[in-house]
């Protein structure tokens, strides 16, 4: 699933210009089960399956006698919300592990003695923590500087302020009788961006009002 993932688009991009690299490992190769399991039934008779100390912590040993990392995030549906401030932290360090959570969740240890921050998407349950991590990655790696050929592009993007995007519009001007607002037609820069403003406004406050109380007074 991952493997698939990272090799396309921005992401394939980004590794081939040498901005980014992203390496994905299968649990399994780290074993010491004779059937590559990684997972058993948990302690105190609970439902569902567990997975297991020992391949978790000797692939993260093996990562970390290679190389510093500066976190390493379980995705999980109780850790913090990821924002895109999260995101904005994030692509500031060097290297990251991100595990990710399947079954039933993982051995507590794990989270107790290797995991240093736990990172949720959202408040629902995945199959697995791959789509988790995968958003993660995507959300993180398209703001390292020189990966979307136009940096100012990941600077505009929604909840970069606490605000929804103001609406964008391409040519023609006029399809079907739909038109573009006359102000983003105008010219004037200094109109248009206090047009931007004040749609982003809007929007947040009649789409993500939570937003609002999130960031600075406006």
């Amino acid at each position: 699933m991952l493997n698939g993932f990272v090799h396309e688009s921005i992401l394939e991009r980004a590794q081939r210009k040498g901005l980014v690299e992203i390496h994905v490992h299968n649990l399994r190769d780290y074993t010491t089960d004779k059937h590559r399991r990684v997972d058993d039934y948990p302690y105190g008779g609970f439902a569902g399956m567990v997975m297991q100390c020992q391949p978790i912590d000797a692939c993260v040993s093996h990562l970390i006698s290679e190389r510093h990392y500066d976190e390493i995030i379980f995705t999980s549906p109780d850790g913090e919300q990821f924002t895109q401030p999260v995101a904005n932290e994030l692509s500031l360090l060097n290297n990251l592990i991100i595990l990710c959570g399947h079954y039933k969740g993982i051995d507590y240890r794990i989270r107790e003695h290797l995991i240093t921050r736990e990172i949720s998407i959202g408040d629902y349950v995945l199959t697995g923590g791959e789509i988790a991590a995968a958003a993660i990655v995507d959300a993180v790696t398209r703001l390292v500087p020189g990966v979307i050929g136009d940096d100012q592009s990941a600077l505009s993007d929604c909840f970069q302020d606490h605000l929804l995007a103001a609406p964008i519009y391409t040519r023609p001007a006029v399809y079907k009788g739909w038109r573009v607002p006359d102000i983003l037609l105008s010219g004037n820069d200094a109109k248009i961006k206090d047009w931007e403003f004040q749609q982003s406004l809007e929007r947040t406050r009649r789409l993500r009002p939570d937003l609002m109380d999130e960031g600075p007074d406006l």
